[in-house]
């Protein structure tokens, strides 16, 4: 819990799986909504993770390309990666206009 009141506002709207430490984060002032793969459930009214948990899968493999990071890169790479998720399938049209 005090990573995510580290990192994520009050007030904010959470998607999560069903993982019991989240229990709290309703008392902490999130909205929170769940879905629980243990119940064989995905989504649940607008309720899914399937998209976060796709774009980590895409970035743990190109990150793992690096054979590891240093502290300092890791940042710089986590942004590469989340403009190349943004902009998949328009990527050569994307970089060929800029030249």
């Amino acid at each position: 819990m005090p990573i995510i009141e580290g990192k994520v506002l009050e007030g904010s709207t959470i998607y999560s799986d069903g993982w019991k430490s989240y229990d709290g984060l309703i008392l902490n002032g999130y909205d929170h909504y769940r879905v629980y793969h243990s119940k064989d459930e995905f989504v649940r009214g607008k309720a899914h993770v399937n998209g976060i948990e796709s774009f980590w899968s895409f970035t743990k493999r190109r990150l793992a390309k690096f054979n590891g990071l240093t502290d300092e890169m890791f940042n710089f790479h986590l942004k590469e990666s989340e403009w190349r998720w943004n902009h998949r399938g328009e990527i050569y049209d994307t970089l060929y206009e800029r030249v």
